[in-house]
């Protein structure tokens, strides 16, 4: 499937529109709704240029028995490498084609990441799905608004529930499935007077299945399971009408086996991740002017013990611990300027560090490294102006960045939108993104202190059609990255070389067929340049693929409320082919095609009481997200939820 085909395929979308009715003009439009994230204020997304998809908490909850990650994997521009994995795999997030570490992930509005890992990321098996109240994507380059690591866009994941009134409110959800499979969680939240509170425990524990492919077929690799705890709470107190007060604390743990590695088994290997965010905050709201302050502080411990005394050879026991602590503190202001005009100021700090130690034990006796506390910080100040009138939007903004130790950087942002009528809006952007080298990418053996902040530019152009019970969107975007941090295979060390292009298309189409019918689906086409270091020769070559990032993918639900209490969905899910490494000065390796298929059903008894299944890979379609690792086979799991 070509560009063209595709473009051709959106023009076909768009027209065929023109049949829609407003019989049922009260359906609130999927593309439609009100975003936080796009502007750092409450905004309709038809009043912002930027691409905005949101999560409902009613998608959430009829995603019963899934993850954050297998949520997000659904969604348009977004492939989630290991969502469909073995439970504990690790997560590598690709938006719009970008490398991992360039989508920054927040919680309730605020960054979180791991400064202990090579590229930042944020581990998503630390969040339960049952946790979280909506999440919004906001697609393109957010640099100005939201600094490192947001050159693809944000994931702004909420947990904050809005609209309690009841002074006790409690929630429980239980879910048996097959791999011993076992799901739980209990909430207790309420309001009292000017005080709301909110309590979470998340449990899911499963026997899971072998991370490693057994490529003979008659190893009997073991499985590797996967236990998890999640807890938290958060308190707000609206001290007046103007002055809101609030704190919370999380704390988040799960143990995973893990293997050695592609076709590798490994009985006595595992993984115990913990993590701990707490925070405290504050916002003022005066007729023309708003003050938000937060203060953020989270940690995190990764542990690794490979137990080798059952395997004869060289390694008979190791460990591997990393320590990571951030520390964020930001103060930004929106105020009402009149005649259309609004600004957004802000500053905000960034403190990070990192330590790591590494114990192994062979038959030559023990060997010891370690990874020194080595921080960096970084202060910015960003600011944008909006201005609408009529169906005019625009937004200009720009952002310096100070960081401690490669020095200063600054990104913008032009994005403009217009609605034509009541049906149709067009809207584009041109921004400017950057990444910070991480920690380990400075300070680590391989380290490099001449490492520059990688640097892109982005831009967009976008239509989007409502017309009552259908609404599309249609997305060209096309991303240019410059001085792309990478590792050098042939010096050991990272440095600055790689240039990538990636062009894009991103369709988005939801169909209320009847009032009781829905058909939501998306598509994007990846088209990629790299040049980048050979992974067999080492010299600089170019690849017009991207690893483990397939070309064309398309996710479809129809969904069908039969009654009153009884809901049924389908879900379709097709990625094409894709590439992996192959090995050491082994060329890539092609991983099929594959399409799989899901199914929920949901029964509500009354408004206290639902049952609900869901089932995953239905026709048990064998297929691989990584070389050598094993995909999800039939999984399937039932429960039932309880609110009073």
């Amino acid at each position: 499937m070509s560009m063209r085909f595709a473009l051709v395929g959106a023009a076909v979308v768009f027209a065929s529109t023109s049949f829609g009715q407003r019989a049922d003009s009260t359906q609130p439009s999927t593309l439609d709704d009100v975003t936080v994230t796009a502007n750092k204020m409450l905004q309709k997304q038809s009043q912002t240029g930027k691409v905005v998809s949101i999560i409902s908490r009613e998608q959430i909850e009829k995603s019963a028995g899934r993850t954050v990650a297998q949520l997000l994997n659904e969604q348009a521009g977004i492939t989630i490498n290991g969502a469909l994995s073995n439970a504990g795999t690790n997560q590598t997030l690709y938006m719009r084609g970008a490398n991992s570490g360039r989508t920054l992930i927040l919680v309730d509005g605020i960054p979180v990441y791991d400064p202990s890992v090579i590229t930042n990321d944020f581990d998503l098996n630390l969040i339960s799905l049952n946790d979280v109240e909506r999440v919004e994507i906001c697609r393109g380059a957010q640099s100005t608004l939201y600094g490192s690591d947001a050159v693809a866009g944000v994931i702004n994941i909420i947990t904050v529930k809005k609209d309690v009134s009841k002074l006790l409110n409690v929630k429980a959800t239980g879910s048996y499935g097959n791999l011993n499979t076992f799901r739980g969680n209990l909430q207790v939240y309420g309001k009292a007077g000017k005080l709301t509170y909110t309590t979470r425990y998340a449990k899911l524990k499963t026997d899971g299945f072998s991370a490693a492919q057994d490529l003979a077929g008659d190893k009997n690799f073991e499985k590797d399971g996967y236990n998890s705890d999640a807890v938290n709470a958060a308190i707000q107190y609206q001290a007046s009408a103007k002055w809101l007060l609030k704190t919370f604390v999380q704390r988040n743990q799960y143990t995973s086996d893990i293997d050695a590695g592609a076709y590798n088994d490994e009985r006595d290997y595992t993984l115990k991740n913990k993590n701990l965010m707490a925070g405290t905050g504050f916002q003022y709201k005066g007729e023309n002017i708003t003050v938000t302050g937060n203060y953020q502080y989270s940690e995190i411990d990764r542990f690794y013990r490979n137990d080798s005394t059952h395997v004869p050879g060289f390694s008979k026991y190791s460990e591997d611990a990393y320590y990571g602590r951030n520390q964020f503190l930001e103060l930004f202001t929106n105020i009402n300027l009149g005649k259309g005009f609004s600004t957004v100021y802000g500053v905000d700090y960034r403190f990070s560090n990192m330590n790591n130690r590494f114990l192994s034990i062979s038959s030559f006796g023990p060997y010891t490294s370690s990874f020194r506390d080595t921080s960096v910080s970084q202060a910015s100040a960003y600011g944008s102006v909006l201005f609408q009138h009529k169906g005019l939007y625009i937004e200009l903004g720009g952002r310096l960045n100070v960081h401690d130790r490669y020095g200063s950087n600054a990104t913008y942002t032009f994005n403009p939108s217009y609605s034509i009528n009541q049906h149709f809006r067009v809207f584009g952007s041109i921004a400017t993104g950057f990444k910070a080298p991480s920690l380990y990418q400075m300070y680590s053996s391989y380290g490099n202190l001449q490492l520059k902040a990688e640097e892109s530019k982005n831009y967009e152009l976008g239509l989007q059609q409502t017309h009552g019970r259908i609404s599309n969107r249609v997305v060209y975007f096309d991303r240019d990255i410059d001085n792309g941090l990478d590792f050098n295979n042939n010096t050991f060390r990272y440095f600055n070389i790689v240039k990538q292009r990636v062009k894009g298309l991103e369709i988005e189409s939801a169909v209320g067929i009847t009032k009781d019918v829905k058909f939501t689906a998306n598509y994007t086409l990846l088209s990629t340049q790299e040049i980048a270091q050979s992974r067999v020769t080492f010299k600089d070559t170019t690849y017009n693929y991207l690893l483990r990032r397939p070309k064309h993918s398309l996710n479809a639900t129809a969904g069908w409320q039969i009654t009153k209490a009884l809901y049924a969905s389908v879900t379709g899910k097709y990625a094409s082919k894709r590439y992996d490494v192959g090995g050491y000065k082994v060329k890539d390796v092609a991983l099929d095609s594959y399409f799989i298929v899901n199914a929920y059903a949901e029964y509500k008894l009354n408004e206290q009481v639902r049952f609900f299944a869901d089932a995953q890979n239905l026709t048990n379609k064998t297929f691989y997200e990584a070389r050598g690792f094993n995909a999800i086979p039939f999984v399937v799991n039932a429960g039932l939820t309880v609110q009073l």
